[in-house]
This record gives C-alpha cells, structure tokens and sequence, in this order.
C-alpha cells in the first residue's frame, strides 16, 4: 500500500488543510515502498556533484548581504509557495536554485507520484520572495524560471522504477542573469553545505535544515530546524524518513536538509501523517545524479557554501 503523505507547498489548498495536517493522529503511515535499483550514486565521486564556491566561475556576495540564497521563498505562478534548497551552476555559467517538483504541481496535495501527477510546463515563471504570508506574497528580490522538473523528465522518459517515481521529486529555477550578483550558497543559520552525502544516514542521525513557510508570518527564528532520522526504508535510497521537534510544514517544501558534516544529504518533499510528525526527504545526491543525466543542462553541479558549518549554534 502506497503510504498517506502530502506535498507540503502553500496553495489556497494546502493553507487551509495545514492545521489538519500537523495534529493528524493514528498509526506511522510514513511506510515503505518496494526495494528498487536507485541511483548508485555511492560509486559517483563528488567531484562530479559539487564545485567550490571559489571554482563556481561567479563572484559571490557575502551571505549577510545575499537576498537570492538557500531557504529564500520562491512563489511559482499558477501553483504555489515552497523553499529553495541549494545553489547551483552550469558549465556556461547559468545559476539556478532547487526547489521541490510538486511547487509546480497542477494536481491535489496528495498527488505525490511523479510519474502521473500533473505539473506545470518549463520556462514557468518563478520568484524569489522575502517576508511571504497567507495574506500577502511578500516582497520580489529575483526573478527565475522553471529549467528542469525530474517530474516532467520521468514522464518524458516513462520512468517505471517505483521508488523514484515516488520519491523524485526535484527541480530547477534559473536565475535571472540580472539577478546572479544577489546569489550567495550558504545556508542560513547553519552554514554549508561542505559537500554532498553519497552513503545514506542512519536511523538516530542529526540533520539540519531552514524552512521558510509562509505560515510562519517571517517569523524567522522558527526557520532553522533540525531533527533525527527514524527508520531506514527500503526505497532503494531514494528517501529518508526523519521526526523532528518543529517540523517542516506546507510552504517549507524544497527545502534543504544537512546531514551532521554538513553535507547537503535532501530536499524536503512530503509530510506522513502520523504522531510523531514525519517528515520525508529526497535523497540529493540521487535527485542531482538523475538531472545530470537527462536534465540537458552540461555541467550541473551544486555548489558548497561560502560559511562554515555551524551546527552547535
């Protein structure tokens, strides 16, 4: 049986469902899928993943005076409201943030396979916003569009592997060249990422992330988060399963999950509902390894945070 989650971006929707959703009760329904091939990306030396922010080809402005960075909101039109996760270039030199592939989606928050749900087309417009709420999208500090969506990939492609049609669920907007001098890498609060995690996590391990939902009112101290992965799940790697003591709700979507080095491990992509609330992230390393391969865009690598990591703070 498939397990009950939800994606977790901000629509009309989703906003009005969201306090449903953090006090459903009853038994884990986070589950598990059947075992699948996945992604060795283990065998992927990460140099071919990540670049140095200082080999990126790009100047970067300090964290502090960024606008355009990890955990920013972005609003994408015709859908709704997520968190960007890492920074990343190209070869030629274009810059792009990640976000989840369901902040395109055109379907119901439950619609969480990519393989058949719905989604908005490429070159949809993006923004990168500040200070968002239900009542209000806040204020534009960038523009973007959307470049790669590995839902529409798996679609294109006809993706039969399970696991990764259940838990695929990433995305590229382009930076606006205008735009690129507002970039910075880094995490907020926490700082990274100073690689990516290749080998997995383990059920007890520490992780890290910012989300920014618009339901937090830019109330920006409940931003940083962390929590604990539970369960190992035989989704061939493709998905961690964590609790956490504020975990990420509807709009915190996309949003990127550090693992105790500081290693960009996930993107967060859908809430079980259970007691605890678990959350589920996307394994990077995977999500990045499959846009590599069929995105189009040459060169594509992650790129590592100009701040050390933090994780004491």
């Amino acid at each position: 049986m498939s397990p009950a989650r939800r994606a977790l971006k901000v629509s009309a929707t989703v906003a009005l469902l969201a306090t449903g959703l953090l006090t459903g009760c009853g038994p884990d329904l986070a589950g598990t899928t059947a075992d699948g091939e996945g992604t060795p990306t283990s065998a992927l030396p990460t140099e071919q993943l990540t670049v140095s922010a200082d080999q990126a080809g790009r100047q970067w402005p300090a964290a502090s005076a960024a606008t355009i960075k990890p955990g920013v909101q972005t609003y994408t039109t015709g859908s709704g409201q997520c968190t960007a996760n890492y920074v990343f270039v190209d070869e030629t030199g274009n810059v792009y943030l990640g976000q989840a592939a369901h902040c395109a989606s055109t379907g119901e928050s439950n619609e969480t396979n990519g393989c058949s749900a719905g989604s908005l087309p490429l070159e949809t417009a993006v923004t990168f916003n500040r200070g968002g709420s239900p009542a209000a999208s806040g204020t534009v500090v960038g523009t973007g569009q959307l470049a790669y969506s590995s839902w529409l990939t798996m679609h294109k492609r006809g993706e039969k592997d399970q696991n990764v049609c259940a838990y695929n669920d990433f995305a590229l907007v382009k930076v606006t060249a205008k735009d690129y001098g507002k970039v910075n890498p880094s995490l907020p609060y926490w700082g990274g990422p100073n690689g990516i995690n290749t080998t997995g996590a383990n059920p007890g391990d520490r992780v890290y992330s910012y989300g920014n939902s618009s339901l937090r009112l830019g109330i920006t101290e409940l931003s940083p988060q962390t929590g604990q992965i539970t369960q190992s799940q035989s989704t061939g790697g493709w998905t961690h399963a964590l609790a956490a003591p504020t975990p990420g709700v509807p709009g915190d979507s996309g949003s990127a999950f550090l693992d105790r080095g500081g290693n960009a491990l996930g993107t967060l992509s859908t809430l079980g509902l259970s007691l605890p609330i678990i959350n589920n992230i996307g394994d990077i390393g995977r999500e990045l390894a499959y846009a590599q391969a069929h995105s189009g865009i040459p060169g594509l690598r992650l790129v590592l945070g100009t701040e050390p990591f933090t994780p004491n703070r």
